[in-house]
């Protein structure tokens, strides 16, 4: 699966059990973690748990390895390691707190627009 292909797969996972805010950061050379952030929340524990779990069964139907998933349990901030990318699944609450996008601000935005429309 190339690089194009996973951004889709993940966005559309994310987008189907209808996360907010959808934003991807293009984090190459900025951080040895991973090519890519997405980043985006649920309004509630159970929307946090069913977007983390969407992106399980969808990495596994492609045979995509999750290297580790972190914070299921307690829905407040969901840690999906992908290997070149990182899904970090909020709570409405937790996320305004950590604020990812200021943190990572000088990361360039990827264009979603084509694919969530």
């Amino acid at each position: 699966m190339n690089e194009q292909e996973l951004i889709e797969l993940v966005v559309k996972a994310v987008d189907d059990k209808r996360a907010e805010d959808i934003i991807m950061l293009d984090m190459k050379g900025i951080s040895l973690v991973a090519d890519y952030f997405l980043i985006c929340h649920g309004n509630s524990e159970k929307q946090v748990q069913a977007i983390a779990r969407e992106l399980k069964d969808v990495a596994a139907e492609k045979e995509i390895n999750i290297r580790r998933m972190e914070g299921f349990d307690q829905a407040r901030w969901v840690l999906v390691d992908m290997g070149d990318m990182v899904v970090h699944v909020f709570h409405r609450d937790e996320r305004s707190y950590y604020n990812l996008e200021k943190l990572w601000g000088d990361a360039p935005s990827v264009d979603l627009n084509q694919i969530l429309s």
